[in-house]
């Protein structure tokens, strides 16, 4: 019989590989287009329509590649179209999305400190924003800015900051880093569903009609082909802050993201300079370098290391696990092996912070983060590292037990003990 709790967590790793698989070919490939176009090279031989060329070697083979700015006079049989890279990083981050924060949204999603919504509000809210941030960017390319693509730029950052900023006022820093991850990642696939893509079968439908196509088409993907370029690096680091509680669990966090996004556009401008063969504009690594401090700086002031316990009302399934007959025994396993590091003063050496910003003081903080307790403490033996505060076996039997009494497995219970 499998447990739930045990098979949904295994679900969420193989979305999260899943997801990590497609962005890795989707930024590859991107990040290999952006290099192989500002490294193309004119000649004199090329055929007519081309605009440049490249030698590249590989896995001991040579390969000759030419750029059609618009397209060439006779369509290839065969054409590779890349967009599933695109889609299925969407996809799979959406899923993850879902279940880490929406069904998850207990514990992830929302921060009763800062506003007072139930769940399905804060899932409404997850899911709109996404929509919203998309439509006010395409409003934005197609008005009159897309012909000031540095006036753009500066907009979409403006924009993006917002965005930061007003997540961080409903979600847990965790949320806010993500979503404003999923908000940028939407855009950039996006560009891809909606202008890149048509844009291109429009030319391919030209040619094969007989038809000159417009190379207006192929300027507007190339725009938005740009941003996507810009903001790829700080999706990584948005996609990964929520493992550096530093990044998330700051006072100054959706400035910390804002700074991020400088980041991106310094080091790409670098690599795209250079890959243009314009030279290696040094002080862009200067200027990241500072960025970064600003951001280690930010993440050390205004911390509240003394901040009072959330006392919040348990939920219905949170009720469950404190009145579990096994509870007041796990209470006293936790706090005497878990909370000298969850704590909000932490007092084990060498912890400054709670790790993750996972709070394990109180009766609260115990049954709202049952879950976790029983998958790292209970069932396995992450929690805690090397087991350096030597829970043992019959201990950990006995937070299984209580999770699966909790969660209404009477089977399991009794297997448990």
């Amino acid at each position: 019989m499998l447990d739930l709790a045990i098979t949904w967590d295994w679900i969420a790793f193989a979305v999260r590989w899943l997801h990590v698989i497609t962005a890795i070919a989707w930024i590859g490939s991107s990040f290999y287009f952006i290099a192989l176009d500002l490294g193309l090279q004119k000649a004199a031989h090329l055929p007519p329509g081309a605009d440049g060329e490249e030698w590249q070697v590989h896995g001991g083979g040579f390969y000759h590649i030419q750029k059609y700015l618009v397209a060439p006079e006779m369509m290839p049989e065969h054409l590779t179209w890349f967009k599933w890279e695109s889609y299925s990083t969407w996809l799979s981050g959406a899923a993850m999305l879902m279940i880490v924060y929406w069904v998850g949204g207990e514990l992830y999603l929302l921060d009763a400190a800062k506003a007072d919504l139930a769940l399905w509000q804060g899932i409404a809210i997850s899911a709109a924003s996404l929509t919203i941030g998309w439509l006010v960017y395409d409003y934005l390319c197609k008005s009159g800015l897309g012909e000031r693509p540095t006036a753009l730029m500066l907009l979409l950052f403006v924009l993006l900051v917002a965005m930061g900023w007003g997540y961080n006022q409903i979600f847990t820093g965790r949320a806010m880093m993500l979503h404003l991850g999923a908000f940028t990642a939407t855009i950039m696939t996006a560009n891809v569903f909606f202008i890149i893509m048509p844009n291109q079968r429009v030319v391919v439908a030209d040619l094969k009609a007989g038809r000159k196509p417009d190379p207006k088409y192929g300027k507007i993907a190339k725009l938005r082909s740009t941003h996507n370029n810009y903001l790829t690096l700080p999706v990584i680091f948005l996609m990964l802050s929520n493992h550096y509680p530093l990044a998330f669990a700051t006072e100054y966090n959706w400035i910390i993201a804002a700074l991020v996004f400088l980041m991106g556009v310094t080091i790409r401008h670098y690599f795209n300079s250079m890959h243009a063969r314009k030279g290696q504009p040094l002080w862009t690594w200067a200027v990241t370098a500072l960025l970064f401090l600003a951001i280690i700086w930010l993440s050390s002031i205004g911390l509240v290391r003394n901040e009072a316990p959330a006392q919040a009302g348990l939920t219905s399934s949170q009720q469950r696990f404190a009145e579990a007959a096994e509870f007041d025994q796990v209470r006293d396993i936790v706090l005497g092996r878990c909370s000298m590091c969850h704590a909000r003063e932490p007092f084990y050496d060498g912890i400054r912070w709670a790790p993750n910003h996972v709070y394990l003081e109180t009766d609260h903080d115990i049954a709202a983060a049952a879950r976790m307790i029983y998958l790292q403490a209970g069932i396995s033996t992450a929690m805690p590292p090397a087991n350096v505060t030597f829970i043992a076996p019959e201990e950990r039997a006995l937070i299984a037990a209580w999770y699966r009494r909790a969660t209404g497995d009477r089977t399991l219970v009794l297997a448990g003990h």
